[in-house]
């Protein structure tokens, strides 16, 4: 075969746990769950950081975000690291961005040849974003990390279902297109924003799962004292009442549902075009929602409903079909794996490593055991990392709470944390030397500062020059129609 065409289509805020093929009994994914059945679903994958912009700039580069230096939503990805669509360009690829991607600052594309349609938040920061406001009936509030989004969450139809319909719509112009030319091969991402939150779907789905979702309680027991500072400063402290669990789970399950469409959408035009069976699909989201789980929303923690990803790639006739791999992986692998795939060049520094032998159905001897994640400080949590190496999981805050430690063969619901347990000093300490083997918190906290510093002026000179940016995709007049 050829070097194949490779597909990106990569979600946001998406867990894990909420797709059928993954077992979820409840959430309706047919698009999803085809793909999978086509081709290779991942069980253990994770992100290299449970926030949007840290964990979109590791896909990238394949560089951990301390390697990028990207840490929060604010911080800037250097131009000058090179990403897989450099390379992959290089090796004589058409490579293009469809969507969202989260680039943050002047440079939008780092890498990708074309932009079929950007997105609202291709600014430089301190721009005003074009068109109409984001949300009318709605607080901005509600697409955040606050307590208002899980409060003020129901039914209704917002920008960000439109964005994903204008994003599939692109993206199905843009496989027509190339399945004419056929000039050279593709390497394409289809950047959706659902089911991220605000937490509204359109009321049919809406009422379909309000009437059959589960409302979870937390259990205080064994509960690690870094995830007790996470609900007390994003206030979750005090449980949300259960009409309010109810209603947002509700909501999100029906966004699940709503962005499976968008993938249909996208596979039926592979089929339609005769590009299936020469591209390379490959679906995962750049970090998970808790949707309640153990009283906890969004992401920024360690949870495996936070910090696990769904991932799952198809290529006919190479994939085996129906496959389950339980290698544990990350989404900075796909970097390496896409360098691989298009015969270019080996990025010239990496933290991932290649998924390519794995996906063809041979084990990879040389693949690492172990993988990471990392969060910068943000609202007061201290630098963080987690590893995970077999069963165990164990996380470190850089300040005076004890590492977390779970095994989750013994306990996937992650609800008997062993960090502070004496017959297990030995593992803990084990996983804590890897964990700061290449981890400095004291410079991820200065450095962080100091970018954020930093971002203080190019802000102000945005506001003062209102620079536009030809990505900027101005927002449409979408008259919120809520319930809440």
């Amino acid at each position: 075969m050829d070097h194949p065409n490779i597909l990106f289509i990569l979600s946001d805020q998406h867990s894990k746990f909420h797709l059928g093929c993954y077992g979820d009994p409840l959430v309706r994914t047919p698009h999803l769950d085809r793909l999978a059945s086509e081709g290779m679903r991942f069980a253990n994958a994770y992100t290299p950081s449970p926030l949007c912009a840290p964990a979109r700039m590791a896909f990238m580069t394949g560089r951990r975000p301390s390697a990028n230096q990207v840490w929060g939503n604010d911080h800037i990805l250097n131009s000058a690291l090179p990403t897989w669509a450099h390379a992959v360009g290089a090796a004589g690829y058409e490579t293009a961005l469809i969507g969202r991607m989260h680039f943050v600052g002047p440079e939008q594309r780092h890498g990708f040849e074309r932009r079929p349609i950007g997105e609202y938040s291709a600014l430089h920061p301190g721009a005003a974003r074009q068109g109409d406001p984001m949300f009318k009936n709605i607080p901005a509030s509600t697409s955040g990390q606050t307590r208002e989004c899980v409060e003020i969450a129901g039914y209704g139809r917002t920008t960000y279902q439109s964005f994903d319909d204008r994003v599939a719509e692109a993206a199905c112009t843009y496989l027509a297109e190339k399945a004419q030319t056929r000039d050279r091969p593709f390497a394409a991402v289809a950047g959706f924003v659902l089911p991220h939150c605000p937490f509204f779907a359109p009321k049919d789905l809406y009422d379909y799962y309000y009437d059959r979702v589960d409302v979870p309680q937390p259990d205080p027991t064994g509960e690690p004292a870094a995830v007790t500072n996470f609900k007390k400063r994003r206030l979750l402290d005090q449980p949300l009442p259960k009409e309010r669990i109810r209603v947002a789970r509700a909501a999100y399950f029906g966004l699940c549902e709503y962005f499976d469409r968008k993938v249909g959408q996208l596979l039926d035009k592979l089929d339609e075009t005769g590009l299936r069976d020469n591209t390379l699909v490959i679906y995962s989201s750049d970090h998970g929602e808790m949707a309640g789980e153990h009283g906890c929303w969004w992401k920024s923690n360690y949870y495996e409903g936070s910090v696990g990803v769904p991932l799952i790639a198809r290529l006919p006739g190479v994939i085996p079909a129906g496959a389950e791999n339980p290698v544990l992986c990350n989404l900075l692998d796909w970097a390496p794996t896409a360098v691989e795939v298009a015969g270019g060049e080996p990025l010239p520094s990496t933290d991932g490593h290649s998924l390519w032998r794995e996906l063809q159905g041979r084990a990879d001897d040389a693949r690492p055991d172990t993988t990471f994640s990392e969060l910068g400080p943000s609202r007061g949590d201290a630098p963080s990392r987690m590893i995970r190496q077999g069963p165990w999981k164990l996380y470190k805050y850089h300040d005076d709470t004890p590492p977390a430690l779970f095994n989750l063969a013994d306990d996937p619901g992650e609800w008997d944390d062993l960090g502070s347990a004496d017959a297990y000093a030995a593992v803990r300490q084990h996983l804590l030397d890897q964990l700061y083997a290449d981890w400095d918190p004291e410079q991820v906290a200065q450095r962080s500062a100091e970018l954020t510093r930093d971002a203080q002026v190019l802000t102000a000179w945005g506001r003062a020059v209102q620079p536009l940016h030809e990505d900027t995709l101005p927002v449409e007049d979408v008259e919120d129609v809520v319930c809440c």
